[in-house]
């Protein structure tokens, strides 16, 4: 599990380090670190020049540092002072090992031609503008330095990307993209979150020694070698009840397709059984594709709520066919009557058994047992519940829920513009966890670490894969696990699964779903083969 720590925690374990360290010892160990990781990207690219982009404070430090280490060993390298006053607002004794180092120091304050044309040339440049203390945006002079980097260029940022919020929680496009961040000690909310994990690039975080093992996270992320440790195994004393039922209220004649992909998901999961609820042609469906399904209600430990779940198909309509019957049989002869009848027949069956679908999605969300609700359930979702819940919605989808539960609109772009902040009012508002699907997908329950998850190729952006995603859950709830590990797991196996199908072309989310077996028994002999 990839763990990311709170700005404060951090500065809390790096004051603890330093109080049994010799004075600089710290910053030495993260300008090694990070001169090491650049010159192993020069060797990469075939790069000789190397710039640093270098503000005020430790983090421009550690730039000047890195940038000595890399003259010494050959390379063509030179810094560019951020800060309007020049040489006196960065770290001095920095400043003294770059240029004893022969490093070319630049001012821009007083040469922005000079300081530009020095990181045009650069084959790699170091981000070393602002740390953990910055705050979201650059500042003109820095953005227009920003702007001068070569697209060719590695760009690496040093603890962060300078213009992101260190915390993750805000976006911000006047930021440095940077090709790879080199971080310290412990990886920073924002470096897994949707507010920043795209400025991140890939990350690589450098041992300095402080101590955070004991610390709470304040972001974390599941690896594949999680899956070993949390997916729930039977050993010989189980039996099919005791691995976990799970109920499914999925599809329906509008949308049968869902129910399909949504047990098959279960199913290649490994519940233990499966119940189905629906209407005619997705049961026959469900009959097809998995007849391990028992259709009709029963005692289940879990349910699965919502995909494909038509909530708009309640509305009265026997009456209106009772209606348009009297008219028929008014002006038809005999036989049109009774071809009426039949259809009326018709019309009538299907919508008792759409109430009677609805009817039973009602009680599980009634029941005193774990649910996860998606698509057409999220309608169904009035308030807060006492049992364990996930609910999994997209954007649009918790911008309705909040609009609705609120009474206060929220559009998708709101939740698009602060993914976090808006997972988070949901899971207050309900108790739930909420687990937010994109290319960053967001598991928040109150009172447990963020877990971020991007595990996905973009190709799973396609119709269906959200049904996949909550039969996997709903299996997940069946077994006993927590909703929070639930939802997290089941986000990772899903997208690993997609990016096997996928192998980086177009993929059906039914591939997906026959995906997840596979995928979780390759998860589980990869976690058996690692050394103790």
């Amino acid at each position: 599990m990839i763990r990311a720590h709170s700005v404060d925690a951090v500065r809390a374990a790096e004051s603890a380090a330093m109080a049994q360290l010799p004075e600089g010892e710290l910053m030495s160990r993260a300008a090694h670190g990070l001169a090491e990781v650049a010159a192993a990207r020069l060797a990469d690219v075939e790069g000789t020049t190397v710039v640093g982009l270098v503000g005020a404070g430790n983090n421009g430090g550690d730039t000047l540092y890195a940038v000595a280490h890399l003259a010494e060993s050959g390379f063509a390298s030179a810094v560019v002072l951020v800060p309007s006053s020049g040489r006196s607002g960065v770290h001095a004794a920095g400043l003294q090992a770059a240029e004893s180092a022969g490093a070319v120091v630049h001012v821009a304050a007083d040469d922005p031609q000079d300081a530009v044309e020095a990181i045009v040339e650069a084959d790699l440049v170091l981000d070393g503008i602002v740390g953990i203390g910055g705050q979201p945006g650059l500042r003109p002079e820095a953005a227009r330095l920003v702007d001068a980097i070569d697209d060719n260029a590695w760009v690496i940022a040093v603890d962060l990307a300078s213009g992101l919020d260190p915390a993750g929680e805000s976006g911000e496009d006047d930021a440095v993209w940077a090709d790879e961040t080199v971080t310290f000690g412990t990886p920073k909310p924002v470096h897994l979150l949707p507010a920043g994990e795209g400025a991140t690039g890939r990350l690589t975080v450098v041992d300095i020694g402080i101590d955070v093992d004991d610390v709470p996270a304040a972001v974390e992320r599941l690896t594949w070698d999680d899956v070993a440790t949390m997916w729930p195994v039977p050993d010989r004393g189980d039996d099919k009840y005791s691995r976990g039922v799970l109920g499914v209220v999925a599809g329906s004649e509008a949308y049968p397709g869902a129910a399909v992909l949504c047990t098959t998901a279960a199913a290649e999961a490994g519940v233990g059984m499966l119940r189905y609820v629906g209407t005619p042609t997705p049961v026959a469906l469900v009959h097809q594709a998995v007849p391990e399904a028992v259709v009709g209600p029963g005692r289940v430990q879990a349910w699965a709520v919502g995909p494909g779940l038509d909530t708009g198909a309640d509305t009265g309509a026997d009456t209106e066919a009772d209606t348009e019957a009297d008219r028929e049989a008014d002006r038809e002869a005999d036989r049109e009557a009774d071809r009426e009848a039949d259809r009326e027949a018709d019309t009538d069956t299907d919508a008792a058994e759409t109430r009677a679908q609805l009817d039973a999605a009602r009680e599980a969300l009634a029941s005193d047992l774990p649910v996860v609700v998606d698509a057409g359930g999220l309608a169904l979702v009035e308030g807060r519940r006492a049992a364990p819940t996930v609910l999994t919605p997209h954007a649009g989808e918790l911008a309705r829920l909040l609009t609705r539960l609120e009474s206060a609109e929220v559009t998708a772009d709101d939740v698009r513009a602060d993914p976090l902040r808006h997972a988070r009012r949901l899971a207050a508002l309900t108790g739930a966890t909420v687990l937010l699907k994109g290319a960053t997908t967001l598991v928040v329950t109150e009172g447990e670490p963020v877990r971020s998850q991007a595990d996905a190729p973009p190709w799973l952006a396609t119709a269906g894969a959200g049904d996949v995603l909550s039969g996997v859950i709903g299996a997940l709830l069946a077994s006993g696990l927590s909703p929070h590990d639930a939802a997290s797991l089941g986000a990772l196996v899903h997208g690993v699964a997609a990016d096997r199908a996928s192998g980086g072309g177009p993929l059906r989310a039914l591939a997906v779903a026959h995906g997840i077996r596979p995928t979780v028994r390759d998860l589980l002999a990869r976690g058996r083969s690692a050394p103790d």
